[in-house]
């Protein structure tokens, strides 16, 4: 296989391994609790660092197409989206309500976040406007994101085996690294969001002028 070709390959397993993940994690198909939150866990680690890897590829080998530029953020978007409703419906199974709430609501930033800047994206594009590059926020925001669902996912059976072996029962059942995870990872949306907002509306201004 040409070389040039493996980011577009690598964006579009990604993507396709999206739903494969989400059946996963609200169908039990795999028996076992333990069992079910590690490999749902390692498969969307997997389809994670195929983003990474495909943008390694495609900036080593000049490999940069249309194509991949219209899915890649899809399939990110995708990713993240797809793992957090995955989320809401497996803690509200298993009554962690509050929990699911607030992913739900957490979610509901995301949307909104992702949906404005694409939109401050393609305006300035289409006035002839400076595209913004992501920034170090945005992709912190899409790391938080990454390591608040897979915490969500091992937490507990990690805490669960660790308190098996120090006799701490009060970490059985925890979920407080995923709540300052959701937590950590709502900030840094929301505050990348504007950041995006304070880069672009000057140069709508600008143009508007």
């Amino acid at each position: 296989m040409d070389i040039k070709k493996v980011p577009n390959v690598l964006t579009v397993i990604r993507a396709i391994l999206v739903p494969v993940f989400m059946v996963l994690v609200i169908f039990p198909i795999i028996p076992g609790e333990t069992a079910l939150r590690i490999v749902g866990a390692s498969l969307f680690l997997a389809i994670s660092l195929t983003d990474m890897l495909d943008g390694q590829i495609a900036r080593k080998y000049n490999a940069v197409s249309d194509f991949g530029k219209f899915l890649d953020p899809i399939a990110d978007k995708l990713l993240v989206m797809g793992g957090m409703l995955s989320l809401v419906i497996f803690y509200m199974d298993r009554l962690h309500t509050t929990f699911a709430i607030l992913i739900a609501f957490s979610l509901f930033i995301v949307m909104v976040r992702e949906l404005a800047v694409t939109s401050l994206r393609l305006i300035c594009k289409n006035t002839g406007g400076k595209v913004i590059a992501a920034n170090m926020a945005g992709k912190v925001k899409t790391v938080s994101q990454i390591v608040f669902i897979i915490a969500a996912l091992i937490e507990t059976p990690l805490f669960n085996f660790i308190a098996d072996l120090t006799g701490l029962d009060f970490l059985y059942g925890s979920l407080w690294v995923s709540y300052a995870a959701l937590a950590v990872m709502t900030f840094m949306t929301v505050y990348s969001g504007i950041q995006y907002f304070v880069l672009y509306l000057p140069m709508l201004k600008d143009k508007k002028d």
